[in-house]
């Protein structure tokens, strides 16, 4: 088997950063006591300003003032890394989260569907750093391994006969162990992971305990590492929080956007759609402001969604300052791609079907775009019907009937008006109290056009146009 690991180094940090609009602004993540505010973590802009890690609040200031905070949350770390697990899960059905801040997936299973590890690594690099997340993959033949040469590398990718090469020059603080085992090693002059293997087994026995031949096992492996694997829920929430009072859709565009991308990522993942979503617009004194998003069928497109929550949100006046945005998505069907041609003529720049019936309705409102469905009635004005669902309109077989109907029929001047074919008689409605008895005709006005004509039966009161032909 094959394992990959991806570390992220800077999850909380680069959690915070996604949220924000401007990324590369000098940003620093507090902890501590509020006594003494300490900096957690800073981004490569802070560093730039002499901010490091472990430096009081106080002498940061001291420093510089040009720069913004945010609260250092380990329950954040948890949550993004579940949010990554479920984006991982549509690459490898084995999905661990054993160590913290890094994901464990078997690929040997994908090779054949993704492509070989070039290829298939430089797809995950490039899904990463769309989500925003810094990171360093490295693929080995037990997770254990793949893990621990993740400390020290990244794109390194072994196989069994390289990867007694590979684990021996690493270091002994660097290698897993446990740190009471790794002080005492190095207080034995032990540098490298080399050395220690290179101890005689029963001496290590006597003077470590048990752990440290298990972990050694398991890293040439040896030794299988029990892993529990991950399994995606069955619902999706993210909330992005604003550092400022917003009042105008603008603003909410880039938080909408995060959100949106965030869903479709969750949505591949576990190989579903979304039908329907909820956007909670949070204020401080009064309640949420909910704004619903549905769909005619099961999409997870991050660009589409995005625009259908967009026209929606276009839509709602924002009477109250918004502090927070919360999605919330129940309804996930699974997702049944469109059939596409393999030669597709369609130009580059439109978009299909589908797109822009969900675009129309979000920007004119659901009951502006209908489709047609054919109705068992043989009166013309009551055979086409609006429909507000997705199926598609039953066949007419041989019946042919206009395309286009006229609101009223109109009277027409028989003179110029020539008869291709008919009658068709047409008696029906007796049941409702719309009775009709009419003679329809296919006809030819001098312009060309066909039309569809009738005479009710009895009347000599001319031809009356109820519909034209395409």
């Amino acid at each position: 088997m094959r394992w990959v690991s991806i570390v992220f180094p800077q999850l909380a940090l680069d959690g915070v950063l996604r949220a924000h609009p401007e990324p590369a602004q000098p940003l620093a993540l507090l902890a501590g006591t509020p006594q003494r505010r300490v900096l957690q973590t800073v981004n490569a802009a802070a560093r730039a300003l002499g901010l490091r890690p472990g430096q009081s609040l106080t002498a940061a200031h001291a420093l510089t003032k040009s720069f913004a905070c945010a609260e250092y949350d380990p329950a954040e770390i948890e949550r993004w890394q579940q949010f990554l697990a479920a984006w991982a899960y549509r690459f490898s059905s084995q999905v661990s989260l054993y160590y913290p801040r890094a994901l464990l997936f078997e690929i040997e299973s994908s090779l054949g569907l993704f492509g070989p590890w070039p290829q298939f690594e430089a797809r995950l690099r490039k899904e990463l750093t769309e989500l925003g997340f810094r990171h360093r993959i490295v693929a080995a033949p037990n997770p254990v391994a793949a893990r621990v040469l993740a400390n020290i590398h990244d794109g390194l990718a072994v196989d069994d006969d390289a990867l007694n090469q590979a684990l021996a020059p690493l270091p002994i603080d660097r290698a897993g162990l446990d740190p009471q085992a790794a002080i005492a090693l190095s207080r034995m002059g032990l540098r490298t992971l080399a050395q220690v293997q290179a101890l005689p087994r029963h001496t290590l026995a006597r003077r470590f305990e048990a752990g440290l031949l298990k972990h050694l096992d398991t890293l040439i492996g040896q030794r299988p590492l029990a892993l529990a694997f991950y399994q995606p829920p069955d619902q999706f929430e993210a909330r992005i929080e604003l550092n400022f009072d917003v009042q105008s859709h603008q603003a909410l565009l880039f938080p909408l956007r995060r959100l949106t991308g965030d869903l479709s990522a969750f949505l591949c993942g576990r190989d579903s759609g979304v039908q329907r979503f909820d956007l909670h617009l949070e204020h401080a004194q009064q309640p949420d402001s909910v704004i619903k998003v549905g769909l005619l069928s099961a999409e997870r497109e991050p660009s589409m969604l995005f625009e259908l929550a967009r026209g929606r949100l276009e839509q709602v006046q924002v009477t109250a300052p918004v502090r927070g945005v919360r999605l919330v998505a129940q309804d996930l069907p699974v997702f049944v791609p469109q059939r596409q041609d393999l030669f597709d003529d369609r130009p580059q720049q439109t978009l299909p079907w589908e797109q822009l019936r969900e675009r129309l309705r979000a920007r004119l409102g659901d009951d502006a775009v209908q489709s047609l469905r054919f109705h068992a009635d043989h009166r013309p004005e009551c055979a086409w019907q609006a429909a507000a669902d997705k199926h598609p309109c039953q066949p007419l077989g041989t019946v042919h009937r206009p395309g286009w109907l006229l609101n009223e029929p109109t009277l027409l001047a028989e003179q110029g008006v020539q008869i291709l074919m008919g009658p068709e008689r047409i008696e029906s409605g007796w049941w409702d109290g719309a009775d009709i008895r009419r003679d329809y005709y296919l006809i030819r006005t001098r312009a060309g056009q066909q039309g569809w004509a009738y005479r009710t039966v009895g009347e000599h009161d001319g031809l009356w146009l109820q519909g034209w032909f395409a």
